[in-house]
């Protein structure tokens, strides 16, 4: 599995969705369908995502150095 980073490509908003697709093998558009869908039911789904985008960290950029 991959490391829980929100990708630097990839992102609609702050890209919690890309990263836990890459994280679980699932396409992005699929995660954020499941995460819509989610929000039709009662709870704090969109309290979470907010919390993630805070908490999760940022892939970190490529290194140029020779």
């Amino acid at each position: 599995m991959a490391a829980l980073t929100r990708p630097r490509d990839g992102r609609v908003i702050g890209g919690v969705c890309a990263a836990l697709a890459r994280r679980f093998g699932l396409s992005a558009t699929t995660m954020r369908v499941i995460f819509v869908a989610s929000c039709l039911l009662p709870g704090p789904q969109f309290l979470l995502y907010v919390a993630l985008w805070v908490l999760l960290p940022a892939e970190k950029a490529p290194s140029t150095a020779w």
